[in-house]
């Protein structure tokens, strides 16, 4: 005779409990706290960039980007070689800093994410190229302070105003540091576009791609030692569109994935006037008369 046998008793959440994602803390990787931050500051503002550690990393990783990405660099008649300069770039990759460094012979500070700094050896090498971290998602004004500190000494500094990685697809949106940061300096601020570096990864696997840069003209505006939200944030209006200029100029909009779009579509105010684009074609006796004026 068949005996019944008692059927399981169905899974419930406190039988089967759902995995919880481990921690930074708990991977023994905490956060750096303000203290630590502060401290990676006053070495940029203080000692600089670490002479040996930079033109080590400089003479490896140029001709590096040269061969294995067959680098292109345009515009570098534009890039100032004394003085302050703020660099506006794209942000696709963690190349970017080292790809855009290539565009100036001199040392290029930039900020990071306060996450790159949690391990004591990658916190120490990136500090001695001339990082130092940024707490995002908070309006962190000693990463202001210490870019303005840098600037006001003369020296270089690499910002992303769209303040995260953005890909796939074409470039973001800027926050408004970049323009408050160029009034509080007067700095001249050149717009930046890196194209490429996003294909350049695949996991932990580097692999090769043609990667572009583009340098524009210098952009300067006014100094203002205290400008309002408003100001910076027009200021940031005005060095955005160049920075896009750049991105189109080297293919972005046609070549990342997710656009594919006519520029004017992405920014209306960048396309020309309709009197730009259905010019008559000159007639006989206008090309005559042109040609006898000469």
């Amino acid at each position: 005779m068949a005996h019944d046998r008692p059927s399981p008793a169905p899974a419930t959440d406190e039988a089967r409990p759902l995995p919880v994602p481990a921690t930074e803390e708990a991977l023994g990787r905490p956060d750096i706290d303000r203290d630590q931050r502060l401290a990676l500051h006053g070495n940029v503002t203080g000692k600089g960039v670490n002479p040996i550690v930079y033109w080590v990393v400089r003479a490896f990783f140029q001709p590096f980007f040269h061969t294995y990405f067959r680098l292109s660099r345009i515009g570098r008649e534009h890039v100032p070689t004394e003085g302050a300069v703020i660099f506006a770039a794209n942000h696709r990759s963690f190349l970017d800093p080292f790809v855009i460094g290539a565009m100036s012979r001199r040392p290029l500070y930039f900020v990071a994410k306060k996450e790159l700094f949690r391990k004591p050896l990658q916190r120490w090498f990136l500090n001695s190229l001339g990082a130092f971290p940024i707490d995002r998602g908070n309006a962190d004004g000693d990463a202001m302070a210490t870019a303005r500190a840098i600037l006001e000494r003369g020296d270089c500094v690499v910002i992303f105003p769209e303040g995260t990685r953005t890909r796939p697809g074409g470039i973001g949106r800027p926050k408004r540091g970049v323009g408050r940061l160029a009034l509080e300096t007067g700095a001249p601020v050149v717009p930046i576009a890196v194209h490429g570096t996003t294909h350049v990864r695949k996991g932990w696997r580097i692999r090769p791609h043609k990667v572009l840069i583009r340098a524009g003209r210098p952009l300067t505006f006014p100094h203002v030692e205290q400008p309002t939200s408003e100001l910076a944030r027009q200021v940031t209006d005005r060095i955005w569109p160049c920075v896009e200029l750049q991105w189109h100029s080297l293919g972005g909009h046609a070549t990342e994935r997710g656009i594919g779009v006519d520029p004017e579509l992405l920014r209306p105010e960048l396309a020309p006037g309709p009197e730009a684009r259905e010019l008559p074609a000159p007639s006989v006796d206008q090309e005559e008369t042109r040609v006898a004026s000469r």
